[in-house]
């Protein structure tokens, strides 16, 4: 298994800057955290910012699929994947 170093949320939301603004985008509303697929790029918030825009376009673009079949194919993708995200 592979291990990533991440920096602690915590730490960088009281450190305030560039990661704690894009950790305040990425927090997952049912939770209130930010999810470790996120957290990987704490080392290079450019990365983050890129993954957040690109999730952003893909899941809210007009596409004449609703936000729930997004995530259903997301799933099934994952599944499909062997990716338990």
């Amino acid at each position: 298994m592979a291990w990533i170093k991440i920096l602690d949320e915590a730490a960088v939301c009281a450190a305030g800057g560039r990661l704690a603004r894009l950790y305040k985008a990425g927090r997952d509303a049912a939770t209130g955290r930010v999810d470790n697929v996120l957290q990987v790029h704490s080392l290079r918030p450019e990365t983050l910012d890129g993954h957040l825009r690109l999730y952003g376009a893909v899941m809210h673009a007009k596409t004449g699929l609703t936000r729930r079949e997004r995530e259903v194919l997301a799933v099934a993708v994952s599944a499909a994947n062997a990716c338990h995200y």
